[in-house]
């Protein structure tokens, strides 16, 4: 049966369903497990690449090629990191993506114009920002799509390293934010960024995913049917031309991810809980690691802030970002029925925009992709995109550092717990059961207060009564 619609003006960024609350809860954990390995590896690259005795053996296994040769696969370190296993971020990206549509916010229209404005405007003011940066500098528009990007993983980190303790609602914004963006961000690379088309290995690879697809439908299960179907069709898209990364978001678009009647967990949510991990714990980190680790000199940075190339970059991230994200917002809230929380003002929204300027994953993919042949600009634009996202995350710590006493207040009230039930209060204050409790509860509470003042006041007369004791005239004031 369908639900009523509410004719209710929608709150932005207002208390999230119990159910949504948890699913956001357990994804942010593993997401920010997962950023701080990917600070942790973009430091270790930063160092591994500009300590001049470990310097040469960062080019050797970087560029170090293994793989069948006669299959096109004969791939450096650094390739299989960005073809391969960013493959499987973006099959997680993916089931994110379809639960979001069939279960999440994005399910309904009015609740997704919200975080896909938000997302839209946050891609293409930042493009706009490169695109005029380089139109006036005279520079390459080759790199506009590289500030589009938003890294989940990377802002969770920063927030985990903070200890912001952000409601669940703004935490949920951002993990939006950054589903809607991982999807058009696989559609400019699918689009902006393929060869030239090898139409038999595209055919290939269509052909493997309806064979995917076709097993799902028929519910075939066994790990050793689905990974040998998921390399086959890699490895043909990977030789199609179109980005290898493609394939992965297309399977987990294909997953089933609503539940059926009797399932605790849909086949989607499940393969997403054992997958998960190894995209943020493995797959995540060995790119970063495999990707940042870029020349940096007091020349080099300066001339980040010179070239028009690079300065767009960052302009994209810092500036671009935290406009389009915020923007889009503000005019969602004013041309539609939404508005924005009681709890939360227009500050919390701008500090969590300029999270989302934190680029890295996948703005790194796309800066490789955007200046292919050309190693030194390519090696400058990575700097840019570490200094634009270090820069944006400065400031985000800033702000949010303002706003975390706020924050603190909501986020304890979100938590509080008075009946011990497991499940937090403001979501049962309107069950009948948890006033009963409650109210059970504070009755045993003042029982064992009327017991302690009744042994107080017993022990205080009996001391009254014992001669010479505190109080006896006869030894004058006590």
């Amino acid at each position: 049966m369908t639900e009523p619609r509410s004719s209710t003006p929608r709150k932005v960024l207002g208390r999230l369903s119990l159910p949504e609350r948890t699913f956001v809860a357990d994804a942010l954990r593993t997401e920010t497990v997962g950023g701080v390995l990917l600070l942790a590896a973009a430091v270790a690259a930063l160092l591994w690449a500009n300590i001049p005795p470990l310097h040469d053996s960062y080019e050797s296994v970087s560029h170090f090629h293994f793989g069948p040769a006669a299959l096109g696969l004969d791939l450096s370190v650094a390739h299989w990191a960005a073809d391969g296993l960013l493959a499987i971020f973006f099959f997680v990206a993916g089931i994110e993506l379809k639960r979001e549509l069939v279960a999440g916010d994005l399910r309904d229209p009015r609740a997704a114009a919200l975080p896909v404005i938000a997302a839209l405007c946050g891609m293409a003011v930042p493009a706009l920002v490169y695109t005029l940066t380089n139109v006036t500098g005279g520079g390459s528009l080759a790199g506009w799509a590289v500030p589009t990007a938003t890294d989940i993983a990377f802002a969770l980190a920063v927030l985990a390293v903070i200890g912001t303790s952000l409601p669940s609602a703004l935490r949920a914004f951002l993990l939006t934010l950054a589903v809607v963006d991982d999807l058009f961000a696989i559609l400019i690379i699918a689009v902006f960024f393929t060869a030239d088309l090898n139409f038999a290995a595209l055919g290939g690879a269509v052909a493997g995913l309806v064979v995917f697809w076709l097993l799902l439908r028929r519910g075939v299960r066994g790990w050793y049917v689905y990974v040998p179907l998921a390399l086959v069709v890699w490895a043909l898209m990977y030789n199609s031309g179109v980005h290898a990364t493609v394939a992965g978001v297309a399977m987990g678009l294909m997953l089933r991810c609503h539940r059926r009647e009797g399932e605790d967990h849909s086949p989607g949510e499940h393969i997403e809980h054992l997958v998960r991990p190894l995209s943020a714990g493995l797959a995540v980190p060995l790119f970063a690691l495999f990707s940042a680790g870029v020349s940096i000199s007091g020349g080099a940075l300066a001339d980040v802030f010179t070239e028009p190339e690079t300065l767009g970059v960052v302009l994209g991230l810092v500036v671009g970002k935290v406009l389009g994200i915020f923007g889009g917002t503000w005019l969602a809230a004013r041309f539609t029925r939404a508005s924005l929380s009681d709890d939360l003002a227009w500050p919390d929204v701008f500090a969590v925009a300029s999270l989302a300027g934190i680029g890295f994953t996948v703005s790194l993919l796309i800066g490789e992709l955007a200046f292919e042949g050309d190693q030194a600009m390519t090696e400058e634009v990575k700097a840019a995109v570490l200094i634009g996202s270090l820069i944006a995350a400065t400031l985000a710590t800033v702000l949010l550092k303002i706003r975390n006493a706020k924050y603190r207040r909501l986020w304890e009230t979100e938590e509080r717990d008075e009946d011990l039930s497991g499940v937090p209060d403001v979501y049962e204050e309107d069950d009948p059961d948890y006033h009963l409790r409650l109210a059970a509860l504070y009755e045993r509470k003042a029982a064992e207060h009327r017991r302690i003042a009744q042994e107080k006041a017993a022990a205080r007369h009996g001391l009254a009564e014992v001669p010479g004791g505190a109080g006896d005239d006869r030894d004058g004031p006590a």
